[in-house]
């Protein structure tokens, strides 16, 4: 046998041992589309590759994540705010049913982990040595859930099936279990499929395996495929794949839109391939399978601007910015096995870093707002000059400077929804783009040519892309696989003193922040770019001396090659001069031009009973990334009174990093109005706002402390005398708790006020519970009490219906009505009665009340209250009410309608007048209803 022949022999027997020591999975399912169910036979054969004897097994059962409402998944669906799943029908969950599990054909013990339903514990009854094998058997039965809950499940048209088998777990020093949290992120050793799966023939099968037998007698479809991690299934009446043979391979895909000739589709795929392919290298499969639900689960929608009706881009281009991301997911999902829970970040910058490359060089003056850009009245505002690739810096400057954004390393199920669907996923393709400019283009890229080839279908992680990367330049990168991945420092440096010589410039930069990390220095003119040079080890200030060189502007970060905290201080004249910008007027918001130091203006409309239409406009300079120092001045007429009136407010937000307070702004506000016919007040108001962090940032609660001196100056009759309840000054201290869970919600606010002539005290807690779609109970408690009160009347009084807003706070449309549309506005304070009294009712010692209500259906209510009032020197005095809520939108509107009080039924001629309403005109209260669960 001659040495070739030989050699050959060898390579094939090692070959054969190595995929003898790949796990090896069968599968027989049958889909009973009658009850959504799939009866499965799986078969495993699990080698131990490790070093370590092994005791017991542990099983992914992730089609049982949606048995019930007390699985992770369950409670993961309540903290993103979502109670679909919750009041869902148990027809609509999904489950598995385990009839028999044997290992090497004997019984074996094994059961649910405490508080993880979709993991199996399997104990073996004879310990697994290294490089042995088993065989487990499971017979068991898979109730197919809804796939509104996960977009996976039963469909409108089919069952598209990802999870849906038991999959054995990773050991890696350790078993690395891990419940299903929506992420899509299971981590699986790669496996040897061989499934036979059988449906109705009304029925067309598809998968990301190879279909090598249909059988139309039986309607069994055999799948299988080698070295493969994942199993996708979608069996569905439609048939909606279509294959794109491209040069490279062949791609099959449900995401091909009715609009694009397919042959179109297969020239933009093949561009796409050739591109990945340039930074990666070649894809080691035959056929690439791309479904809708898939890729497109955990990434924003529409992130290129504008909606997709108004058509602003060039043809095509929304679909192949689309599939150019879902094709790279699958590129690096389908080849490098991450266990993407606890280290995600370097496919996802990956993924991002590719995206913005492709734009680069195919679409590289493609604007966020598209051809809108160009449109009169739009193309003179910043936004109109974006272009796609400055979204990146955008979004994440957006998290940035509210403190939003987390370290890169951070588990993925620890995430915001925001940082793990956007922010993160563009802080690390900014990395690389970091990278590519400061050690160069080719090391970057090799460096990921040499990280795929390496690792292709095996176990790997960021450690290894960081081993090749450092061994291919000599600078430091510690910065970088330091702060920049590992902690939430921001980069943020500014130009703090210019000083010129004859020949040169002396530039001092400053670190702003505890950041250290390579920054760049441009020299420029007219826009265009004379100089350049990286500057490292600032971290606090530097001086460097750099020749003159035709140029009148010196910036930093001028191309935004990396993620900076605040870049609008970036840029300084050459001749230091004290104005470094000039002022520019811009109506409404815009993004921060770098160029100018903008004021914003609009149109402020509003009304009142007394002051009529109001009519002023707002000057701030408040941008879309807003500043830390902000004020806000509001110039108003009023038409009705004839008067000027409006508000101003000044204010400085300092965040704290590793502190338990969130950040405290310091301000002073104040406002001009009418509270009654002729009758204006002022309000003078300097604050404290201390804002807490929240647990973490999937908490959506919040907790603040505020403290405040309110002034308040009222103009009275002329044939009246200042009173107390004219001109006042009070010490107002707050603090709330909210917790607003989505099924369970909880509040609660303490207040003190010491005023003049009187210091009280008061508590409000708020509880609601939902119980299903249409049904929910509210209970509200107040208490008050003063501890002294020497004032006169019932100004300061606690109000059973109605209180006096002696600071001011709400936004009542008519604040002095006794009768008439006006008085019948209402605002929960103090007892929080709905009914109108044949008088107003106060307490001027103790007030203690209950609100209550009841959801029926959909949006109609019952409430029931109870309160009693205590005055100085009588006896308590007990009140009740009923009546119907109508419940259209939760504190914004709504209408209550008495039913029975004290004083008997409410029902008589004058009806119409007991019906009280809440409308609010509060933009922050609707948004804040709009975005929980968003962020």
């Amino acid at each position: 046998m001659n040495f070739k022949k030989a050699l050959l022999i060898l390579l094939l027997f090692s070959c054969k041992i190595l995929l003898s020591q790949t796990n090896a999975i069968k599968i027989d399912a049958h889909l009973q589309d009658n009850s959504d169910k799939l009866s499965i036979l799986q078969e495993i054969t699990f080698h131990n590759k490790t070093n370590t004897t092994l005791n017991n097994i542990y099983l992914h059962n992730w089609a049982n994540s949606l048995a019930n409402n007390n699985t992770p998944l369950a409670k993961r669906f309540l903290e993103d705010y979502k109670s679909t799943f919750y009041f869902s029908k148990n027809k609509e969950k999904g489950s598995t049913t385990i009839h028999n599990l044997l290992v090497n054909y004997q019984k074996v013990e094994y059961n649910e982990v405490i508080n993880h339903q979709d993991i199996l514990k399997i104990d073996l009854n004879t310990s697994l040595k290294p490089n042995d094998s088993i065989v487990i058997t499971a017979n068991y039965t898979v109730k197919i859930p809804d796939a509104k809950f996960t977009r996976y499940g039963k469909t409108k048209t089919g069952f598209h099936l990802r999870y849906w088998y038991l999959t054995p777990v990773v050991y890696e020093n350790g078993w690395q279990t891990m419940s299903n949290l929506n992420l899509d992120d299971l981590y699986m050793n790669i496996a040897n499929y061989n499934i036979n799966i059988s449906a109705p023939k009304a029925y067309s099968i598809e998968s990301n395996l190879k279909n090598t037998l249909k059988n139309n007698r039986t309607t069994t479809t055999n799948f299988t495929g080698t070295n493969t991690k994942d199993v996708i299934i979608s069996i569905d009446s439609i048939n909606k794949f279509t294959t794109l043979k491209t040069k490279k391979t062949l791609v099959k895909t449900d995401l091909l839109e009715d609009f694009l000739d397919p042959r179109v589709a297969t020239d933009i795929v093949d561009r796409e391939l050739n591109f990945i392919e340039d930074f990666l290298g070649k894809y080691p499969n035959k056929e690439i399978f791309i479904d809708r639900n898939s890729v497109g689960k955990n990434s924003l929608h529409d992130i290129y601007g504008l909606p997709k009706w108004l058509k602003p881009f060039p043809e095509n281009f929304r679909w192949e910015m689309r599939f150019f991301n879902s094709l790279t997911i699958k590129y690096l999902d389908d080849v490098l096995l991450f266990n993407k829970r606890k280290d995600y970040w370097l496919k996802d910058g990956i993924q991002t870093f590719l995206m913005i490359e492709y734009v680069k060089k195919y679409y590289p003056e493609v604007t966020i707002l598209g051809k809108y850009s160009k449109y009169w009245g739009i193309k003179s505002y910043n936004i109109s000059k974006l272009k796609q690739n400055d979204k990146y810096q955008f979004v994440y400057q957006f998290s940035a400077r509210k403190f939003f954004d987390q370290a890169l390393n951070v588990r993925a199920d620890s995430l915001s929804n925001f940082n793990r669907k956007v922010v993160s996923k563009y802080k690390a393709g900014l990395g690389f783009r970091y990278l590519q400019d400061y050690i160069g283009d080719s090391i970057l890229k090799n460096s990921f040519k040499e990280f795929y080839a390496k690792n292709q279908l095996k176990p790997t992680n960021s450690i290894q892309f960081k081993k090749i990367l450092t061994s291919k330049t000599d600078k430091n990168l510690d910065w970088f696989f330091g702060d920049y991945i590992s902690t939430d420092k921001k980069i943020d440096y500014k130009i703090k003193k210019v000083v010129q010589t004859e020949d040169s410039l002396k530039i001092t930069i400053k670190n702003k922040r505890e950041m250290t990390a390579p920054v760049a220095l441009y020299g420029v003119k007219d826009k265009e770019i004379k100089f350049k040079k990286w500057i490292t080890g600032v971290d606090s200030t530097k001086t460097i001396t750099i020749p003159k060189n035709g140029f009148d502007k010196l910036a930093l970060n001028y191309e935004q090659l990396y993620p900076e905290y605040n870049s609008l201080d970036n840029f300084r004249k050459t001749n230091n001069s004290l104005l470094n910008k000039p002022f520019q007027f811009r109506p409404y918001k815009d993004v921060g031009d770098p160029y100018y130091n903008q004021l914003f203006y609009s149109p402020n409309i509003r009304y009142n009973l007394y002051d009529g239409l109001i009519l002023g406009i707002n000057l701030n300079n408040k941008p879309v990334l807003a500043h830390n120092f902000e004020f806000s001045l509001t110039p108003n007429y009023s038409t009705k009174s004839k008067n000027l009136t409006g508000g101003y407010a000044l204010g400085y937000n300092h965040f704290f990093k590793s502190d338990k307070i969130y950040k405290i702004k310091y301000g002073v506000s104040g406002s001009n109005f009418h509270y009654a016919p002729e009758l204006g007040y002022n309000k003078f108001s300097p604050f404290v706002n201390i804002q807490f962090k929240r647990n973490s940032l999937r908490d959506v609660g919040t907790k603040f402390l505020l403290t405040r001196l309110v002034y308040i100056n009222k103009d009275v009759p002329d044939n009246l005398q200042v009173s107390e309840r004219d001109k006042y000054t009070i010490f107002n201290v707050r603090y709330v708790n909210s917790k607003p869970n989505v099924v369970k919600r909880f509040q609660y606010a303490l207040n003190a006020e010491f005023g003049n002539n009187f210091t009280k005290f008061s508590t409000d807690i708020r509880y609601r519970k939902e119980f299903n779609r249409n049904q929910n109970f509210e209970l509200r408690f107040f208490g008050g009490v003063f501890l002294n009160n020497k004032s006169k009347g019932d100004y300061f009084s606690f109000g059973l219906n109605r209180g006096s807003d002696y600071l001011f706070e709400q936004n009542l449309f008519g604040r002095s009505e006794s009768s008439g549309l006006f008085s019948q506005q209402f605002v929960v304070a103090d007892g929080g009665f709905k009914s109108n009294f044949n008088q107003d009712i106060f307490a001027n010692q103790l007030a203690t009340s209950i609100n209550s209500s009841v959801g029926i259906w959909n949006w109609i209510e019952v409430y029931n209250d109870a309160a009693m009032l205590k005055n100085k020197n009588q006896n308590p005095r007990f009140f009740y009410e009923n009546g119907v809520r109508l419940n259209f939108i939760p504190n914004i509107f709504e209408f209550y309608l008495p039913v029975y009080t004290n004083e008997g039924f409410q029902f008589n001629d004058n009806y119409s007048s007991k019906i009280r309403f809440v409308i609010t005109t509060s933009f922050d209260r609707i948004y804040n209803y709009i975005r929980r669960g968003l962020l």
